[in-house]
């Protein structure tokens, strides 16, 4: 594991920071906070630097350039990853990496020409519909049905846990095609526009009073067969899609230090305040600095799987489950930290120098261990995969 910059890559760093100097932090608003977990509000700015990104194929690093892309290998998509969360800079469109690789793989020439274009530029809004009630950590339980009818499917069921259906244009989705065939071979994947009738998004507000989550319900949604990616009954393979994306999780990694660097400046200024934090809890500052280290080690193992030519699979786990269940840890000692100020939903005096409502940041890393694969989950794939330990 190299912990230092090759020539070549130390050359692509300054390339990189130079790019971000100019386009990024030299438009950024007097005092603005880019370690803020917020993240910046402006949006024509944030537009502007996702335009830019896209110009040099930065958006979508590992695309092949023929689809607006870089060709990076994973170091250099680690490094730029590294350089841009370092700034506070966003990184990407929602949901880019997840539909664009399966239809760039998969995908005939005519759904790459409609589809991969306007997804660089940011024109159209994309949801994932995969979980479902009853279907979530076991998802190749789906019921959510596609029967054809001539040219078109006629979708029924429901999809739960839908981020940003209530803004989407577009839905990349699993559903049953054939209810007889093993749960895996009986699932094609599909493209739906969220437009048309029979589609109804019914929101899901979390403890934060946050809107990301939705329920979309299908009744008899007619989606043409030229929707689908990949063979029918085949959507299982299809929707498992993997390029050689850099999935170290280094964002969670700098997120991670950043917000115990603050909190330790913070400790540091109800000292010079006169209401000094106590020792306790400054000692458990310092464990949450230690295991933040510890997860952009982790991020580093990955990585180097990865340059080697290797694919992480264990490690991968480890390092998910690792920095979600830190962030939480983090968020229970701003808690800790900031007393009875800290459940204020909206900070104020010292506390706004944290960058966020530490009561607001313990409701919103709740679903962490959740969300992108349970912990319980990522506990099995390393007992059993790492640790060939029988499966329970």
């Amino acid at each position: 594991m190299r912990f230092q910059d090759t020539p070549e890559l130390a050359k692509w760093r300054t390339q990189v920071r130079s790019f971000v100097d100019t386009n990024w932090r030299a438009h950024a608003k007097p005092n603005e906070d880019e370690d803020s977990m917020e993240g910046p509000t402006d949006e024509s700015r944030t537009k502007v630097w996702l335009d830019k990104l896209a110009e040099n194929g930065w958006l979508a690093p590992a695309w092949p350039k023929q689809y607006g892309g870089a060709d990076m290998s994973v170091l250099e998509q680690f490094v730029l990853n590294q350089e841009l969360h370092e700034a506070g800079a966003p990184t990407s469109r929602q949901m880019l990496n997840l539909v664009g690789p399966t239809i760039m793989l998969h995908g005939t020439d005519e759904q790459k020409a409609e589809h991969l274009p306007p997804m660089l530029r940011g024109e159209v809004a994309w949801c994932q519909g995969f979980s479902e009630p009853g279907s979530g950590s076991d998802l190749a339980s789906l019921q959510t049905r596609a029967t054809r009818d001539g040219d078109d499917y006629v979708v029924n069921g429901q999809k739960i846990w839908t981020s940003g259906a209530h803004r989407a244009d577009w839905i990349f989705m699993m559903a049953r095609t054939d209810p007889d065939a093993p749960k895996h071979r009986g699932i094609s994947y599909l493209l739906v526009n969220m437009k048309q009738p029979g589609i109804t998004v019914r929101p899901l507000i979390n403890m934060a009073n946050g809107h990301v989550f939705n329920e979309v319900f299908f009744e008899d949604v007619r989606v043409p067969i030229r929707n689908r990616i990949g063979e029918e009954n085949r959507g299982w393979y299809v929707g498992t899609t993997t390029l050689d994306f850099e999935r170290s999780n280094i964002a969670r990694a700098i997120a991670a230090r950043k917000n115990v660097e603050k909190l330790a400046k913070y400790s540091r200024a109800r000292d010079a305040a006169g209401e000094p934090v106590t020792r306790s809890y400054k000692l458990e500052i310092a464990d949450r600095a230690v295991e933040t280290s510890v997860c952009e080690l982790l991020s580093f193992v990955v990585i180097s799987i990865q340059a080697r030519g290797g694919v992480p699979n264990m490690e991968a786990s480890m390092c998910k489950m690792y920095g979600s269940e830190l962030s939480q840890r983090i968020a229970l000692t701003k808690m800790h930290v900031t007393g009875m100020k800290g459940q204020y939903r909206r900070s104020d005096g010292l506390e706004q120098t944290l960058g966020t409502s530490s009561a607001m940041e313990y409701l919103q890393v709740v679903p962490a261990t959740i969300a992108a694969g349970t912990s319980e989950i990522q506990r099995n794939i390393i007992a059993t995969r790492g640790l060939g330990l029988p499966r329970g």
